[in-house]
């Protein structure tokens, strides 16, 4: 994975998750199906940050040379949708009740969101789908509605990016 590449680009997407544990995949999931998608410029960088995107973030922080844009993807457990259904979210707008909803690895990668809204002028999307389950013991491989969400992801943050 060529790190540099978040430093060099308009647009970068971070797919957020850990492929060893099921649903919890998503993410890289669907930075795999986006590097596979011949249509994307070469200034969008699709980077699997599996579970370090707290460090990311906050490079991109201290960056001199910050992207437009920056859209995350991972899972939430939020019971307000259903399994495999996709929302965006507000930083702005999460409830510190709910931050245990989104694997994002709670805080501070919440605050380093915040932050990277609040004090640089990239824009911000977070992408969350329903996760099924999470399973205790290592399984690689997305739920049937987790596979379903990924090519509905795909086709939003290509909107999103206005491809």
């Amino acid at each position: 994975m060529d790190w540099s590449l978040m430093f060099n680009s308009r647009v970068v997407v971070f797919g957020c998750g850990n492929i060893l544990y099921g649903d919890d995949g998503f993410g890289p999931k669907v930075i795999e199906a986006l590097l596979a998608d011949m249509s994307l410029k070469d200034d969008v960088a699709c980077i699997d940050a599996g579970t370090t995107i707290r460090l990311l973030l906050f490079d991109l922080i201290l960056s001199d040379k910050p992207p437009e844009r920056v859209i995350v993807v991972d899972i939430t457990m939020d019971k307000d949708i259903e399994p495999g259904q996709i929302k965006e979210i507000d930083v702005d707008k999460v409830d510190p009740k709910k931050i245990a909803d989104f694997s994002m690895h709670q805080f501070p990668t919440t605050n380093l969101l915040k932050e990277l809204k609040d004090s640089t002028d990239i824009k911000l999307n977070i992408l969350v789908a329903r996760a099924v389950y999470i399973p205790d013991k290592m399984y690689q491989g997305l739920s049937p509605e987790m596979n379903g969400a990924v090519a509905e992801t795909v086709r939003r943050i290509k909107e999103i990016i206005q491809l």
